[in-house]
């Protein structure tokens, strides 16, 4: 169980990607990529796992993210730039649940369009229900190294899919 207490610097205040591994992609991405970043710093709970081995510092973070070979690179920084952290998550895990969690939301956005109320429920039910598993992933993937709440985990999960998003 993770301890989710913690002061109002426990928290990201900027979040950078990698160009140079993410790249820049169509509007539309970009779009959802800002959007996703948005989410995330308008309320999250960030905090890193104090280690034995390594001097703990407070946030307000900055997290920086590249992809490099399949996994996603979370490169953590102070309020001023200076390098803490940083940890590898690999990607494989999310690989089928945010490949489903894009069939279900093509499904929904083509049943808004005629299909009924009760059909486009249970889409977003299913929809609902593949974030909700992705969130999971993400949070024990990081356990013993950042605490997440669980609107931070999905809100970071959204972000990690729109990372993948071909449009």
């Amino acid at each position: 169980m993770t301890d989710e207490t913690g002061t109002e610097d426990d928290c990201l205040f900027d979040i950078i990607l990698d160009e140079s591994t993410i790249g820049r992609t169509t509007p539309d991405i970009e779009h959802e990529r800002e959007v996703a970043i948005f989410d995330l710093l308008d309320q999250n709970f960030f905090k890193l796992v104090k280690r034995e081995d390594k001097p703990h510092v407070d946030g307000p973070y900055i997290l920086n993210l590249s992809i490099i070979e399949n996994r996603l690179l979370f490169n953590i920084e102070d309020s001023e730039n200076n390098f803490i952290v940083a940890h590898t998550l690999s990607l494989s895990p999310f690989k089928k649940i945010i490949k489903d969690y894009f069939l279900i939301c093509e499904s929904y956005f083509e049943a808004i369009k005629t299909a009924t109320p009760q059909r486009i429920e249970a889409i977003d039910m299913g929809r609902r229900g593949l974030h909700n598993e992705g969130c999971a992933l993400l949070r024990e993937r990081l356990e013993g190294k950042i605490i997440l709440d669980d609107d931070t985990s999905r809100r970071l999960f959204t972000l990690i899919a729109a990372l993948h998003w071909k449009g």
